[in-house]
């Protein structure tokens, strides 16, 4: 029996549904302990930085990401060992003092727009998947995100997409599409690719009990 923790990454552009798919994957293993961690968590310590440089963080590109932290954690987990997730705090563009501990479970997925960037993470994961959506589509969900949520402007999200978003998936987001083993067109609303996914998923469960 091969005791260490399946590894998932689910990628994909800025709205393409990348939580969605996840959740759902959760749901149709309930009696699998299933952890998910977001790349969004490990946005690296600003706290050594003005408040007013903060403000311009680029957080599409890889340099905002801790990934030897990640790395370090999933490690970690895949080892049977509990971890302190970070916590980033959005208002003050930092990372929180707090964290969460998190216990190690049978499957890991993380998920996030650069998971598959890093060659590093890459190695660790035993399926990798893409969330292929069309840019219209992730546009308007995150503008309906910010604008509800993140109590934005409309014209101060197009800015931002226009200027930052757009450019980092066409340069980073995208390309990572091609390291993929499975692509899910339209992410949650693709229930067919979803639950093949998730059919592979029990299948590697079953081997690594044998």
């Amino acid at each position: 029996m091969n005791d260490k923790p399946i590894v998932i990454g689910v990628a994909g552009g800025t709205g393409s549904g990348k939580t969605t798919v996840t959740r759902t994957i959760c749901d149709q293993f309930e009696n699998t302990s299933i952890l998910m961690l977001e790349q969004d968590s490990y946005y690296k310590d600003q706290s050594h930085i003005p408040y007013e440089e903060r403000l311009n963080t680029n957080y599409d590109h890889p340099l905002a990401f801790d990934n030897d932290l990640l790395l370090e954690q999933i490690d970690l987990l895949r080892k049977r060992q509990s971890v302190e997730k970070p916590v980033y705090n959005y208002e003050l563009h930092t990372r929180s003092n707090e964290t969460i501990t998190i216990e190690p479970q049978e499957v890991i997925i993380l998920e996030g727009i650069l998971v598959l960037e890093d060659e590093r993470l890459r190695n660790m994961m035993d399926i990798k998947v893409f969330v292929d959506t069309d840019a219209d589509i992730r546009i308007i969900r995150r503008m309906m995100r910010d604008i509800k949520e993140r109590g934005r402007t409309l014209e101060s999200v197009m800015d931002q997409y226009i200027n930052v978003v757009r450019p980092m998936h066409l340069q980073f987001v995208e390309p990572a599409k091609r390291y993929a083993d499975i692509i899910i067109p339209e992410g949650g609303q693709n229930h067919v690719a979803i639950d093949l996914l998730s059919t592979k998923i029990k299948s590697i469960i079953d081997q690594k009990q044998i």
